[in-house]
């Protein structure tokens, strides 16, 4: 039987990673199996650069903290070496880091995810992946937006200047 002390402390625990769960947009499980401390290290940093919050945990300990963040289904991949990434406001910076990081190193893989409380298999993790940051879609968004604005004032300056070139000639003609 756990001390008092212990159990506190693995309530401490369950009750911190519960309000990042609850507080996060997205979030990546991982198995961390393998890898050595430079790759760990490297990658920490490079999510860290992201905003993304990475943790090893326990499987019991995230079982109970997914339970009360209101995130069931991540039972079934809470076995081994178990890592979570999260992200409070990026939802695509997670996955694309360690999907990235997937790729170059066999040992470690992709374990589930989930987006806004909805869990997410490996497939849809790496398409997700794939999509551009928030800040690449915003810009494609207003540069749809803006170009038929763009082509009205353009048709329109090409009547203005049509016009100007006609009066210039008739003021030539009369001149002449």
């Amino acid at each position: 039987m756990p001390s008092a002390k212990i159990l506190e402390q693995k309530k401490a625990v369950v009750a911190e990673l519960s309000d990042r769960l609850k507080n996060s947009v997205a979030g990546v499980l991982v198995n961390y199996k393998g890898i050595n401390v430079a790759d760990d290290t490297k990658l920490r940093k490079e999510l860290r650069e992201a905003g993304v919050q990475y943790t090893v945990v326990k499987n019991t300990l995230l079982k109970r903290a997914a339970q009360d963040a209101g995130i069931d289904g991540l039972e079934p991949v809470l076995e081994n070496t178990t890592a979570i990434a999260t992200s409070d406001e990026d939802y695509v910076a997670a996955a694309r880091i360690l999907c990235k990081f997937a790729e170059g190193n066999k040992s470690f893989e992709v374990k589930s995810g989930y987006v806004d409380g909805g869990i997410l298999s490996v497939p849809e993790i790496e398409d997700l992946a794939k999509l551009p940051s928030k800040e690449v879609l915003v810009a494609k968004a207003l540069g749809g937006l803006n170009a038929p604005i763009s082509g009205f004032v353009s048709v329109l300056n090409g009547n203005i200047r049509g016009l100007a070139c006609v009066l210039n000639a008739i003021a030539q003609q009369k001149g002449a």
